[in-house]
């Protein structure tokens, strides 16, 4: 097969090349762009272990996208450390033909006793969300009054089980806009990538307001006036962060600008949540389930027809319309659902 053929295309020509699965809709933490406290609190109700995909079926899910033109994975949630079977999960994941990258997104603070056994079962990269260096302004943003040392310890267990690792920051101004330089200046001397991502409006219960996106251009011109970078080319189709390096180095920081410089055009990622629906877009209101297909007995055929009729009909550009007030207040799916 030749991978570098898209298999299916969307409305806009552009291709399937990424999965994300979220594992679980739970956290241990309750950032305040993703998860606010006073929402997601002791009574939300969260999805019965009943209604998340099996393992079987996420392998199947999987599988399915990978005979479509997916090539990366990369496993999301809420926190996807909490689930106790996901090293088991990665080694299924690493075994399908044509899938070479296996990634996950985490707040890092049970991959001091996962980060080897993940490695050893097939994970290449994870990335991690730290948002402050400061204790106090981190405890802030995440809500539960965890102190930065947690994740610290996580990302360093993860470098020295050999896997790839990248630290993201949710830049909300008033809030933890103080930390940009601070958090340059201490992943820049560990050697690590760093990205800021701007404040988005992902679902809606996280109060965002455009006063509070920190743009990239802001943030660039802070870390530009500490030390200089210089661009780096786009390494393939699809990617979402502007990257640069520190000038006289090999050290890359990245911005992610989904509010201000929208990356829509070149979109090549489906999500599937936690119980098993499709979304095409980070920003969907609605999206398609395929539980309901899996669980009434289907086999890969259907789920791929299925697949392969959501893409091709997919016109999302959320990012683009951003401007419109409707596309503002309309509802969303919330970032702890769908992953990020």
């Amino acid at each position: 097969m030749n991978r570098n053929k898209p298999i299916v295309v969307d409305r806009w020509d552009r291709p399937l090349r990424d999965l994300r699965i979220s594992v679980i809709d739970q956290c241990n933490f309750r950032c305040v762009y993703c998860m606010p406290a006073e929402i997601f609190g002791p009574h939300f109700r969260f999805l019965q272990e009943d209604e998340l995909l099996t393992m079987d079926e996420m392998v199947l899910v999987a599988e399915t996208f990978a005979e479509l033109g997916v090539e990366k994975i990369r496993i999301t949630g809420g926190e996807p450390l909490l689930r106790k079977d996901l090293p088991l999960l990665v080694e299924r994941l690493a075994n399908i033909p044509g899938i070479g990258d296996i990634a996950l997104t985490t707040n890092g603070v049970h991959l001091v006793k996962m980060a080897n056994r993940l490695k050893d079962a097939g994970l290449g990269r994870v990335n991690v969300s730290l948002d402050a260096i400061e204790d106090e302004i981190f405890k802030k943003m995440n809500g539960v009054g965890v102190g930065v040392q947690p994740v610290l310890k996580g990302i360093a267990a993860a470098k020295e089980a050999g896997l790839l690792v990248k630290v993201n920051m949710v830049v909300k101004k008033g809030w933890n806009d103080s930390q940009v330089v601070p958090m340059a200046k201490h992943f820049k001397a560990e050697g690590i990538p760093l990205r800021f991502i701007e404040f988005m409006d992902v679902g809606t219960s996280n109060g965002w307001n455009l006063s509070q996106v920190m743009t990239k251009k802001e943030i660039y011109e802070q870390i530009q006036q500490w030390h200089p970078l210089e661009p780096i080319e786009r390494a393939y189709f699809g990617e979402v962060a502007s990257r640069y390096r520190y000038v006289g180095t090999n050290i890359e920081v990245g911005f992610i600008s989904s509010v201000t410089q929208s990356f829509c055009s070149s979109c090549t990622r489906a999500r599937v949540s936690a119980d098993g629906v499709l979304y095409t877009c980070l920003f969907a209101a609605n999206g398609t389930s395929l539980k309901t297909l899996l669980r009434q007995g289907a086999g890969k055929k259907a789920l791929k027809q299925l697949v392969m009729e959501t893409w091709t009909n997919r016109t999302d550009r959320y990012s683009d319309e951003r401007a419109l007030q409707a596309n503002q207040e309309r509802k969303k799916i919330e970032m702890s659902y769908i992953g990020g």
